[in-house]
């Protein structure tokens, strides 16, 4: 048997785009080519590694058994290459996910820390909701994650990271501000501006404060926490975010935080795939993230 990485890599992006045209296009190949590339591969393992539905390509059981190991081959490939081009003592590229509070507020001064240590500056950043990153690294398109909502996914190693705190907030002229000792049962019938599913913050809404409430509108549903942050400034709604969220807004007097009877501390959480290569390179991110103590120029918890 005859595979090469050529076919692996192939096999790896189409289980990620999921047609042949992505994939040629992602790898910079002709359609006939990586069609060519993906029949050769499977004909030298004598299995079928996607299953056809119209023009897309599901990865099937084969598949998912196939692709951890051709993720490592190729990263172990891209070692060698890189072994001698790099003049610090790690080489190769990380691929970091993380969720919308976690990537806007925390993961670039982890960076900035790592960066300096290491000697290391070859690091990309995606910033989705927590599912799409867990899905991703489901997928091995990213090597790592770093997420504020809570994962059960029996493929992913989750482990705790550091501790954010939660704030309901509002307009200043909101009249919720009027009402000394503020009670959850004053939060009644309000209108929620909430992020969208899949979202940590969302999450946390939902299991920690929605439950205490009889009745609650949403008002607004939104995939960014800016916007979120300006609906709430423009007085449609009140919200429920990061406190390092919304730090800046509190500081420019848009947005007052409510004092409230409740546990609004939660767990950012640090993920990578159980089946994930470990190379010299993400042994040391991982092992660096869990020793980080941020620094005094933000804030958390």
């Amino acid at each position: 048997m005859n595979i090469a990485l050529k076919q692996l890599r192939v096999f790896v992006t189409v289980a990620q785009e999921r047609t042949i045209t992505a994939a040629a296009e992602k790898l910079f190949l002709s359609k006939p080519a990586v069609s060519m590339a993906l029949s050769e591969l499977e004909k030298h393992l004598g299995h079928k590694l996607f299953d056809r539905n119209n023009n897309r390509l599901i990865i099937n059981e084969q598949g998912k058994r196939l692709l951890p190991l051709a993720d490592e081959l190729l990263a172990r490939s891209n070692d060698i290459e890189q072994m001698f081009n790099y003049a610090g003592p790690i080489s190769g590229k990380l691929k970091i996910g993380s969720s919308d509070t976690v990537g806007n507020q925390v993961t670039p001064f982890l960076l900035r820390d790592f960066r300096r240590d290491s000697k290391h500056d070859d690091q990309s950043l995606f910033i989705s909701n927590t599912a799409q990153i867990c899905h991703m690294l489901s997928e091995f398109e990213l090597d790592v994650g770093l997420v504020e909502g809570k994962v059960q996914q029996s493929d992913l190693v989750v482990q705790p990271w550091l501790d954010d705190e939660m704030v309901v907030a509002c307009h200043p002229d909101h009249p919720l501000t009027k009402i000394d000792n503020l009670s959850l049962s004053d939060l009644e019938h309000s209108q929620w501006i909430l992020r969208e599913p899949g979202s940590g913050t969302r999450e946390f809404f939902l299991n920690r404060i929605a439950p205490r409430l009889e009745e609650w509108q949403q008002a607004f549903e939104l995939n960014t926490t800016e916007a979120i942050i300006n609906c709430a400034t423009a007085g449609l709604g009140i919200t429920c975010l990061s406190r390092l969220a919304v730090e800046h807004a509190v500081k420019d007097n848009r947005l007052v935080t409510l004092s409230l009877p409740l546990d609004t501390h939660r767990q950012y959480w640090l993920l990578y795939h159980k089946e994930k290569y470990q190379s010299p390179l993400l042994k040391l991110f991982l092992d660096f993230c869990q020793h980080w103590t941020p620094r005094n120029d933000y804030h958390l918890g």
